[in-house]
């Protein structure tokens, strides 16, 4: 399959995709966006493998709820746009993201900051029976910390 760039927004990709592959891996994204928290369940199977996984989730899928919960409660208008997508065989798909948001509620263990912020990153998923099964994903993490750490208000 040829490569395919795009900067569209999440939610403009599920509206648009041709696939369940590419509509699933898009709602992925499109569940921080909406900081919907309880969507993790119709985008992600029960047995979620997550192979960068939080330290203090009990499972994947609850890793995952962890994890958009924090985008809701700490930025504000969080917006990922899709930069690059691949179909692969057996049903990966590969997204390269960036997201956008300000830092306006406690996140990570930082008090808001009002920072801006503004970060890459890769989701290698793996869709079957219109569920996400196994997730890879890469965030720049130390950017993230470093743009709401910048004049953070003590807590």
């Amino acid at each position: 399959m040829p490569a395919i760039s795009t900067a569209n927004t999440a939610s403009e990709m599920v509206r648009s995709a041709t696939t369940t592959a590419l509509r699933v891996a898009a709602r992925n994204l499109e569940l921080y966006d909406t900081g919907n928290v309880p969507g993790a369940d119709e985008v992600f199977a029960p047995d979620l493998i997550d192979h960068n996984p939080a330290a203090d989730a009990t499972s994947g899928i609850d890793g995952m709820r962890v994890l958009i919960a924090a985008v809701r409660d700490g930025f504000t208008d969080p917006q990922h746009r899709i930069l690059f997508h691949q179909e692969l065989a057996g049903g990966w798909v590969v997204l390269h993201w960036q997201m956008t948001g300000t830092h306006t509620g406690d996140a990570f263990g930082f008090a808001a900051s009002g920072n801006p912020v503004d970060i890459n990153g890769t989701d290698i998923v793996r869709v079957v029976d219109g569920k996400i099964t196994e997730i890879y994903h890469v965030e720049e993490l130390l950017k993230l910390t470093q743009q709401i750490s910048i004049g953070a208000q003590s807590a």
